[in-house]
Order: structure tokens, then sequence, then C-alpha cells
């Protein structure tokens, strides 16, 4: 069976090995001939959208998503989930990716915790559009679980002693990770500590005292929370919004494909926030 993306844009990838980094959190290593030519080396934050069809639904090898659309029923078509890359290694052809595990609700988490070497998946990508400008005066990331797999990333891509001040929200200390970088980087850990997703980090950010000079900020995870501290940085910091990267991963109350519909709208009425209170 093929393995190569053979023109769909889907690849499929093998479950090389699992592993639990935190109590929440899992690190699923992929590999095999379906990564040929897959690259994910110019950004810190690429990412991957995972396929999942409905149990009991076999699709073509290889598939054409948007052939399937057209010729299957809606109840067929197959649920996505967006991962951030963690890791890309070429050579040896591995792609990381950590999954924030929140019981046996959801789909990607309860697929990873289940993940076993030989595992097949289908995925698309690699997308993404953030890198650290190694050229800014000192570097800003916040984020929650789901932005700590790029937070990651870009600490690792931050040049020697570059300043960064990182602010990362969890539910608690055994949620903490370990986090290499070169880069002379205060990390800050918030315990979320059964508060709502992103209120802490929301109060520790503003309490911050931020270096001088210019600013390069990645600002990624639940919209509520996003949306709090865009409104901080663009109107009254008066951050370019060309130093910003800042988009919501998720949205409470909402799965992955509500978002995903919802998105445009909000991103829309950022937009128009920004046009009304910075001009």
């Amino acid at each position: 069976m093929a393995e190569s993306s053979n023109g769909t844009g889907v690849r499929y990838a093998t479950v090389l090995r699992a592993s639990w980094i935190t109590p929440h959190m899992i690190r699923v290593v992929l590999g095999g001939d379906g990564l040929t030519g897959f690259a994910a080396d110019t950004y810190t934050d690429h990412y991957v959208k995972l396929i999942f069809p409905p149990v009991g639904v076999d699709y073509p090898v290889p598939l054409d998503l948007d052939r399937l659309k057209r010729e299957r029923p809606r109840d067929q078509w197959p649920r996505l989930r967006t991962y951030t890359v963690r890791a890309w290694d070429a050579a040896a052809r591995e792609l990381t990716l950590d999954f924030v595990y929140h019981g046996d609700e959801g789909l990607a988490g309860p697929w990873a915790a289940g993940a076993r070497p030989g595992d097949r998946v289908m995925f698309r990508g690699p997308g993404g559009g953030y890198a650290p400008d190694p050229t800014a005066d000192w570097h800003l990331l916040v984020g929650d679980e789901s932005a700590l797999p790029a937070i990651g990333a870009a600490l690792e891509r931050l040049p020697d002693g570059a300043p960064a001040l990182v602010f990362v929200e969890v539910s608690g200390p055994a949620e903490e990770q370990h986090l290499s970088t070169k880069a002379e980087a205060e990390i800050i850990w918030v315990h979320r500590a059964g508060r709502a997703v992103g209120d802490p980090l929301v109060e520790a950010v503003r309490a911050a005292t931020f270096p001088p000079g210019e600013m390069h900020a990645f600002v990624h995870g639940e919209a509520y929370f996003v949306r709090e501290l865009r409104r901080m940085l663009r109107a009254e910091l008066r951050v370019p919004k060309e130093r910003l990267s800042i988009s919501g991963y998720w949205r409470r109350g909402d799965d992955d494909e509500s978002w995903r519909s919802a998105k445009a709208d909000w991103n829309r009425q950022v937009e128009a926030e920004d046009s009304a209170t910075v001009g």
C-alpha cells in the first residue's frame, strides 16, 4: 500500500512510539514512508491536521478528501484535528506531536492515549506562519497547553542569549515540562488550579514588567484570553500588528469543527476592534 500523499494532500504515517510526558500530555512520534518529502523546518508553529474517519467507515487509499465530500454523505466525512509539530527530524524522518489528554472525552486525546507502535494515521499539512525574529530586542511567548508545543519549539529556535519572557498556563505543577533553550528566557508557569482557562494567564501577563525595546510576540491558545491579551498589546501598549503572532487555537464550548466554522467571524471582530481602538 502506498504511503505517500500521492498528490491528494493526504499523508499516511505510522506510530513509532508514544509516551506520557506529564499526567495530561502525551507525546506521539510518527514515521514511515508517508513522511518522504515532508518538511517542517521554516516555522516554529508548523501544524498538521489529523484525519479521523467515523467508526466503521473505511476510505480508499490514497484518500482524496475533496472527492470524498462530493461523493459521500456528511455522516461519513472525517473529523479533522489540528496539532502543532513539536519536532521534525528530517534525517530520521520522525514527526513528533504532543496531545493534551482530557480523559475519554474528545477525539485525538483518547486516540493518542491508545496509540501503539504500528498504528496508522492520516494527516494533511504542514501549515504555519511564525518563527522568532532574530533581530527583535526581546520575545514574548504566551499560551496554554495547546500552545505549549509551539512555545517549546520557539524556545529551541531563539538565538543564544536572546531575552525572552515566557508565560505558560497549565492545570498545576505536575503539568510543567522541561523546556530547552539557549536564550536568556524567564519561564513563568501559571497554575490554573481550577479557575477558568486563561484567567490566571491574563492576570500574570498584565502584572509583568516588560523589557525595553521592540518585542516579537507569540500569543496563542484559548480564544477568550487571546482576545484579552490582544487588546492589551494592541490598544494599550500599541505594539504594531506585524510584531504579533496572535490567534485562538480553540474556544471554550466549541469542538474543533464548530470553532473552525466560527473562527473567520471571530477574526473579523478582532480586526474591527483593532481598527476602532488603534486606528
